[in-house]
């Protein structure tokens, strides 16, 4: 027989909180679509254009150059990792070289590009989501997040990408599997290690998961996204005014804090919607939404569209 005193207390549940940035790539539909190899040596550089997704590049040997619109060329030395939201970039083996469209290097089917050798060997990951569902990541992520070799948190990384060059040279019946896996794995690995480093107080979204108060705010909006949160009730969970937590919210963020929450309901809307999973007036009630037209309101005017059972996405 077990007695329990006055004083203590047996939790009733065990479900634990809910991790921010795994369901948002969850929901979001994110996976490694597509591995590229290059292996090259002398001068070389490749351009590769914008598009709605994100990337990851990493040096396995040697050095290269990522260049970016309007930016100072980032040097990036073997074990570093860099990871590209929307924009265009070039990777090329010094910042004077004239870049020649990368994308002739890789059609369909060919997924290892060789220029002269193999003094640098780079890996490159493409990042897909679910048709129409990229927009609420793309839009709060940095254009590049670079993880040095030398930072704190790169160990995992740098195991990660042994892993990987391992795997390829192996050649082993299911290393398109085991690579997805190790992909999916350093792309997460990297944005972490991104968030958790120096500076990253200014990087936006993923500083302010990082950030301990304002990380108790996104983890309690995404653990009960029904819930109606009101700014002074955030504020409190993180411990602040409710001017200084708006502040502080919509600087690291770029919106503020019932901004995002509205942006997040609706994105987890579309999502459900696009499945099937209810009826347009159960998914607005599940993601607190007590007004159907309110809802379908809101909806158009994110999406350009009304909601529909079973939308379809292009």
């Amino acid at each position: 027989m077990i007695y329990v005193t006055p004083s203590m207390s047996l939790s009733q549940s065990s479900k634990p909180t809910r991790d921010p940035l795994s369901e948002v790539l969850s929901v979001l539909g994110a996976k490694v679509a597509r591995q590229t190899r290059m292996e090259a040596a002398g001068r070389w550089a490749l351009q590769f254009p914008s598009i709605d997704r994100l990337k990851f590049m990493a040096m396995l040997r040697g050095n290269g150059w990522m260049l970016l619109p309007g930016r100072a060329p980032q040097r990036l030395s073997e074990g570093d990792v860099c990871v590209l939201g929307r924009t265009a970039y070039v990777i090329a083996s010094h910042p004077d070289e004239m870049p020649v469209d990368g994308r002739a290097f890789y059609p369909p089917g060919c997924d290892v590009a060789r220029f002269g050798g193999d003094d640098t060997i780079a890996i490159g990951g493409t990042v897909t989501f679910t048709p129409g569902h990229a927009d609420f990541l793309l839009n709060m992520l940095p254009e590049c997040m670079v993880v040095s070799r030398s930072s704190l948190a790169s160990s995992a990384v740098a195991i990660i990408l042994g892993l990987m060059n391992s795997e390829f040279e192996r050649d082993m019946i299911g290393g398109e599997v085991v690579s997805a896996r190790l992909a999916d794995v350093l792309l997460v690995e990297a944005i972490r290690a991104h968030a958790g480093g120096p500076g990253s107080g200014e990087i936006g979204w993923l500083g302010a998961l990082a950030e301990p108060r304002l990380g108790r705010v996104f983890r309690a909006i995404h653990d009960d996204v029904a819930q109606p949160w009101t700014v002074a009730e955030l504020a409190g969970l993180a411990g602040m005014s409710r001017a200084a937590f708006s502040a502080e919210f919509a600087r690291r963020v770029g919106q503020p804090p019932l901004t995002y929450l509205r942006c997040w309901r609706l994105t987890l809307a579309r999502a459900a919607l696009a499945r099937g999973e209810g009826t347009v007036a159960v998914v607005a009630n599940s993601v607190g939404y007590l007004s159907q037209s309110a809802f379908a309101y809101a909806y158009k005017r994110m999406f350009g569209v009304p909601p529909t059972s079973r939308e379809r996405h292009r």
